[in-house]
């Protein structure tokens, strides 16, 4: 995606134009192709498809042959031991590691493993990591309105008046991370979980397919990890939302399928009741 000027054309067909380069390739499934970011192709009904990915770190297999497919509108959970591969798998998705061996689609052309960090937002993917990080010397509402303006694909600079739309969009985001009522407040003042549903919010506003949430209700009070489960559940459906957390109850709340991580693989998949019962996830995970 880093060409510069016109991409070589196949035999018979024009030269492509910068931003819309073209890549085929021989898969497993025949030939699939990588179009420009933002044209996710969810013709079967997948946002997510990670096949036979395998990392290794000095010998240390961090994720081994992992197999996931995550439907789009679907809310997932991650879970499983520390060191299982959460982490990793993160970072093959957003491009931050590059896997070893394997397959990453986000829908069914765009292959997640020829793009860089930025690319791969831009294609509609938001990652949320366990500390929160906003300006803790602007405001609720100018927080939302940093993140819009950062979002390259929103043609406008940092210093151009926001339009009727994206104000609306903004007050939209605002009511529904529960922070109307915060919105001229320093984002520094917040709680915790405030802070949390703030950084949530700066994703929503620039409208990604697929939110990849690292153990977001991590020092949250019961009644700020009740709001979130409330959240997320009303985000899916709109969005793909992959959570990954250690609170079981948090889960509960989600329901949904759950897939449990183990030395780099699926140990198990299901709802949370039956992982919960499975042997091996007693064994390696929920037992100790």
């Amino acid at each position: 995606m880093s060409d510069i000027g016109m991409h070589p054309a196949r035999p018979g067909e024009q030269a492509l134009p910068p931003g819309t380069r073209q890549e085929w390739e021989e898969g497993a499934t025949g030939l699939a192709h990588v179009v420009t970011p933002g044209e996710v192709d969810l013709s079967h009904n997948v946002i997510l498809y990670l096949e036979d990915i395998t990392v290794s770190f000095d010998g240390f297999k961090a994720l081994n042959a992992l197999t996931l497919a995550i439907d789009a509108g679907e809310l997932r959970c991650i879970i499983g031991p520390n060191g299982a591969g959460k982490t990793t798998m993160m970072d093959v998705i957003t491009g931050k590691t590059r896997p070893d061996s394997g397959k990453a689609f986000f829908g069914q052309t765009l292959d997640l493993t020829r793009l860089n960090e930025p690319q791969i937002a831009h294609a509609g993917i938001g990652r949320k990591f366990q500390k929160p990080t906003v300006f803790e010397n602007h405001t609720v509402f100018e927080n939302l309105e940093l993140a819009m303006k950062a979002d390259k694909r929103v043609r406008r600079t940092l210093f151009a008046r926001l339009d009727s739309q994206a104000r609306d969009r903004i007050a939209e985001t605002l009511r529904t991370i529960h922070l109307d009522a915060q919105a001229d407040r320093l984002a520094g003042l917040l709680s915790h979980g405030q802070k949390q549903w703030l950084e949530i919010g700066m994703l929503l506003v620039q409208d990604p397919r697929l939110l990849l949430l690292d153990e977001p209700v991590a020092g949250m009070t019961d009644d700020e990890t009740m709001r979130t489960a409330e959240l997320f559940v009303s985000l899916a459906g709109k969005h793909s939302l992959v959570v990954v957390e250690h609170d079981m109850a948090f889960v509960e709340r989600l329901g949904g399928k759950v897939t449990v991580l183990h030395e780099g693989s699926v140990l198990a998949e299901g709802d949370l009741a039956t992982v919960q019962a499975d042997q091996r996830v007693i064994e390696v995970y929920l037992g100790r």
